[in-house]
């Protein structure tokens, strides 16, 4: 019997079950886990600051050589594991090339479920944002050149930012320049009907609000989007229902290509530097130097 679409139980969960449609992912995970501690030796960053009282709500920032008094753009990343699993300092490998490119690379930890909803989540990160904003100057960061990018339920929170009425924070406008959405998921009621929502716990009224596919922003800066040409179909089906509503309202998003990427490889094309998705970004990058 379908749940959603014409998927039954088992192929619905099939579709985002990304481990085990990627049978070597522990080598992969382990090999950005030796790349990591390599780099922590070397970076040089302020850890574990809280941008909240809440747990988890922390970040580290970790600043390039600055030979001069400009400042660097910044990039925000907010990590994936479906919203449940995974931490900042699994991805020090992402700030490590980041860093080496020239830019304040903040990494963002949040509250994860069971103990914190998607509403907390998503308001963790928002609240990230805005810390991070007023502050990353002392961190020598471009205040006015602020990107995000995150992967997979990362990529999710990265379109929530973007689509997020930041008036409720004291701005204008978005204090970002703009997102990358790596592999994200923009659309939760298949993630509510999957076996992911055992630990989600969301209801179909919370999986409809954090839905940043279901409701456009009425204005947001540039948005990217990615999903490895390896991926399952409905990370695809959810990128094109994400650019469909986008471009319906007028909003500059746009897609780049990773071809023979997965979901886990996809992360060692935004790391490196003579990928075009880590070109594709770091050009963006550079129209506000």
């Amino acid at each position: 019997m379908a749940v959603f679409l014409e998927y039954d139980q088992a192929a619905l969960d099939g579709q985002y079950n990304a481990r085990a449609a990627v049978p070597d992912h522990p080598a992969v995970i382990q090999r950005w886990d030796v790349a990591g501690a390599a780099a922590a030796t070397r970076l040089v960053g302020d850890l574990d600051i809280a941008y909240g009282d809440g747990l988890l709500e922390n970040l580290d920032i970790y600043r390039p050589a600055a030979p001069d008094d400009r400042r660097s753009p910044v990039l925000i990343f907010l990590h994936g594991g479906y919203w449940q699993w995974r931490d900042k300092k699994d991805f020090v490998f992402v700030a490590d090339a980041w860093v080496a490119a020239g830019v304040v690379t903040v990494l963002v930890n949040y509250p994860l479920a069971p103990g914190a909803t998607m509403d907390e989540i998503v308001d963790a990160c928002r609240r990230a944002v805005a810390w991070t904003a007023a502050r990353i100057a002392r961190h020598g960061g471009d205040r006015d050149n602020i990107w995000i990018a995150g992967h997979s339920a990362g990529g999710h929170l990265t379109a929530e930012m973007l689509a997020t009425d930041w008036r409720r924070f004291g701005y204008a406008l978005p204090p970002m320049a703009g997102g990358l959405a790596i592999s994200g998921l923009y659309e939760l009621e298949p993630i509510r009907l999957s076996y992911l929502n055992a630990v989600l716990g969301m209801d179909a009224e919370m999986a409809d609000r954090n839905s940043p596919a279901r409701h456009p922003p009425a204005d947001a800066p540039p948005l990217l989007c990615v999903a490895g040409g390896d991926e399952t179909a409905e990370f695809h089906r959810q990128q094109a229902a994400l650019i469909d509503a986008w471009r319906a309202r007028g909003l500059p998003v746009s897609t780049l290509d990773a071809p023979g990427r997965n979901h886990f490889t996809i992360l060692d094309a935004f790391t490196d530097p003579a990928d075009p998705l880590f070109q594709g970004l770091r050009r963006r990058m550079a129209v506000g130097e």
